[in-house]
């Protein structure tokens, strides 16, 4: 032993143990694409049926939304009864949509969350230094009356 022995690791003592690792790898993997292949059937399965519902929703609503027409229409002519489910629909949109943005006011009856300011993250924790220091009360007692200047002795 002319040169520096190596140490042999655990794949170096067994000639097997390569081929043996290259088979749990494809095993696993095997395992893992199957069990990927039934969750995706399984989720498309679940996306198709939530359309089929929305599809079904807008249908069911614009169903009411003309059963509320005619049913205004009977007192009110055709067109003003149109307008007003119109108008009843957009200020729908309009809430739901702002009900949907992320920066939403939260519910009125919600709890404060804890550590929280109650306005809010950005909210200063103190509140700033007025620009000037406050003076001092004059010393008469009379803090409603102004100060009266200092008149000049002009001859």
């Amino acid at each position: 032993m002319t040169g520096p022995e190596k140490p042999l690791t655990g794949l170096d003592k067994q000639p097997f143990d390569k081929a043996l690792t290259d088979e749990l790898v494809r095993t696993i993997r095997a395992e893992l694409r199957e069990e990927f292949r039934e969750q995706t059937k399984k989720q498309r399965r679940k996306a198709t049926l939530y359309a089929a519902s929305g599809a079904t929703a807008l249908y069911a609503g614009a169903a009411v939304a003309l059963a509320a027409g005619l049913a205004l229409a009977l007192a009110l002519p055709g067109w003003a009864a149109a307008l007003i489910v119109a108008a009843l629909l957009g200020v729908a949109a309009l809430l739901l949509r702002n009900a949907a943005r992320p920066g939403a006011s939260p519910a009125v009856d919600a709890p404060p969350t804890p550590g929280v300011p109650p306005g809010g993250p950005a909210a200063p924790a103190v509140p700033p230094m007025p620009a000037t220091a406050p003076t001092a009360a004059p010393a008469s007692g009379d803090r409603l009356s102004t100060p009266k200047p200092e008149s000049s002795s002009t001859p």
